[in-house]
């Protein structure tokens, strides 16, 4: 794997221990709230994450869009289904998304090596 798929990774992993170590009782709710999100229920979970991806892509979240690249990649989204997925939050969103999609590529590409 590559350098910016295992920095993100080890960074991420890194903060969010660091985050839960302080007990906070509303901030171990929320991450699990989140988890708890993305579990198969009336959609399943890839749905979700395609969602997700698309979100947050509109909102701008880098850190966000390499997570929900991450689990889509894993879940097996393929390349030409990611290609509607940028479409769709390209659309949403506009064309300040664009910037966002060259990273989200570079990433997918760096996963799929």
């Amino acid at each position: 794997m590559q350098d910016l798929v295992n920095d993100f990774r080890e960074y991420r992993k890194r903060m969010n221990e660091r985050i839960l170590a302080h007990d906070n009782k509303p901030m171990k709710r929320l991450y699990s709230l989140d988890a708890l999100t993305y579990e198969d229920g009336a959609l399943p979970a890839r749905t979700k994450e395609m969602l997700g991806l698309v979100a947050s892509m509109v909102l701008r979240c880098d850190d966000c869009v390499k997570y929900h690249l991450e689990r889509c990649h894993e879940l097996g989204v393929s390349t030409e289904e990611l290609f509607d997925i940028f479409a769709v939050a390209n659309v949403v969103g506009g064309t300040i998304v664009i910037p966002h999609t060259r990273r989200a590529l570079e990433y997918w590409e760096k996963l799929s090596l």
